[in-house]
């Protein structure tokens, strides 16, 4: 699938704000609603848009606490990695759980309270985890940069 420059368009206006109507995208990107309709349709159906969210103030809900936590396993059976990845999605302070290369195995970014909530979930959960070797964790201490846009200007966007 080859995304056009109305295609990006019309992605960049979604990623801004998601509750947009197709019709005020369309008049955004000079084209009729239905046909703008078709295009927002086919992205979703191809999977380049996966959902539409809403993005809420973690720090007016309290979740005063963003940290990163590095975490290497003991063993990297076939068993253990499924285990692992399993135990981190039942965790709904864990927002996001890569795998990376180097020292350690999986990079996690939880968000808690506060420092005290972030212990007990560390001694309760990460480090009860039978296949975690190794945690190490840093609490942010602020924010220079938060998007959930991506860089559509530099993507190159087929699928």
């Amino acid at each position: 699938m080859q995304l056009d420059k109305t295609d990006r368009k019309i992605l960049a206006l979604l990623q801004r704000d998601a509750s947009m109507s197709a019709s005020e995208i369309a008049e955004r990107v000079n084209l009729s609603q239905p046909p703008c309709w078709r295009r927002i349709k086919r992205l979703e159906e191809a999977g380049v848009i996966r959902r539409r969210v809403a993005l809420l103030d973690q720090r007016m809900l309290g979740l005063n606490v963003t940290v990163f936590a590095r975490i290497k396993l003991s063993a990297h059976g076939k068993k253990s990695l499924p285990e692992f990845e399993e135990q981190i999605d039942e965790i709904p302070e864990v927002l996001e759980c890569h795998t990376v290369m180097g020292d350690y195995d999986f990079l996690l970014k939880i968000v808690t309270r506060d420092i005290d909530t972030y212990e007990a979930l560390f001694r309760k959960k990460l480090s009860q985890m039978p296949t975690v070797q190794e945690i190490h964790s840093n609490a942010a201490l602020s924010r220079i940069k938060i998007t959930t846009e991506l860089p559509l200007d530099v993507a190159e966007m087929t699928t």
